[in-house]
């Protein structure tokens, strides 16, 4: 089969389209043939060893945590799925990914894909809205008639986490570049701020403060420091990039969010997509060979939105 493989870490140029064995699977995994697959920025931090002590990676290795696609083979064990599911799945961040014709997938991981989208636009919704649904739901514990910043909320986390917030009862203020304000009204924003300036400490935004903060920016110490301006006495700081200082002023709550497969949690988000009640947005669609490019987009500040990587038809 056809994927992507980097042989070291590095910049996007270690990653090669080349060929590799087809995967068998193991006990209690499933290969799934891969509709598609997706670019997140985890993928590029695994890719250049920043994230070496958290997510150790074997060699050759392939990206790509998110995939939709069709069962294939089904490995011992395997009793609640069948050849020819279709289905998504978030993939263990630590093992070979979806940038291939065909993936491995533990079968606890897996979920029904969606029926009312595309099954290739299926694989945008795994790792960004199980993402938003932890930090909001779990760690932040959100709950109807909060208030809550989003601070960077036109990438695809933020697009999915104004949507739950907002489905949840929440008041919704994110920080966007007017390119994204229209989109993000449609999809439950209650109010549109410009990217926020970090040269006032603390920072005051329209609406505020606010129960909960969440941060999807790389904020700096000073940054993060100042944004806790924001949050209201007792609130929630929750950062994907930055967890927050140690000990916050005023009974404010930090935590870093690091995002974990729950198959329960992604049917329920399958589910509200089948419902017309959750949006699945695709800013692009590429060939898998295109991989590099894509990465190297990110690398650069040019990548927008999520895009899919789709194999060659086989």
């Amino acid at each position: 089969m056809k994927a992507v493989r980097y042989h070291e870490y590095g910049d996007s140029g270690v990653l090669r389209y080349e060929d590799a064995p087809r995967p068998v699977p193991g006990h209690g995994q499933v290969v799934v043939k891969v509709a598609a697959t997706t670019f997140n920025p985890v993928d590029a931090g695994i890719r250049g060893g920043y994230l070496a002590q958290v997510y150790a990676v074997s060699f050759p290795h392939i990206p790509g945590v998110d995939v939709s696609g069709t069962t294939a083979e089904l490995g011992a064990d395997v009793q609640d799925w069948a050849v020819g599911d279709t289905v998504v799945a978030f993939l263990p961040l630590d093992a070979d990914g979806a940038a291939a014709e065909y993936a491995v997938v533990p079968a606890e991981s897996l979920a029904a894909a969606p029926t009312t989208v595309p099954l290739a636009d299926a694989a945008a919704l795994p790792e960004p809205a199980l993402t938003a649904w932890q930090a909001l739901f779990e760690v932040a514990g959100l709950t109807g008639g909060q208030s809550i910043l989003i601070n960077g909320a036109s990438g695809a986390v933020g697009g999915y986490a104004v949507q739950l917030a907002k489905q949840a009862g929440a008041v919704v203020t994110a920080t966007a570049r007017d390119r994204d304000a229209g989109r993000l009204r449609a999809l439950g924003a209650d109010r549109i701020v410009d990217y926020l300036e970090f040269g006032q400490s603390p920072i005051e935004v329209d609406g505020g403060p606010f129960d909960v903060v969440l941060n999807l920016i790389s904020t700096t110490d000073e940054q993060t420091e100042a944004l806790l301006g924001a949050v209201a006495d007792g609130g929630f700081h929750v950062g994907t990039m930055v967890s927050g200082p140690e000990n916050p002023p005023r009974g404010i709550r930090t935590q870093r969010v690091f995002v974990r497969s729950d198959a329960a949690q992604l049917a329920e988000l399958v589910r509200r997509v089948d419902a017309g009640a959750l949006r699945i947005e695709i800013a692009d669609r590429r060939p898998l060979e295109d991989t590099a490019d894509v990465h190297d987009a990110s690398d650069n500040g040019r990548l927008h939105g999520k895009t899919l990587l789709v194999p060659a038809q086989q």
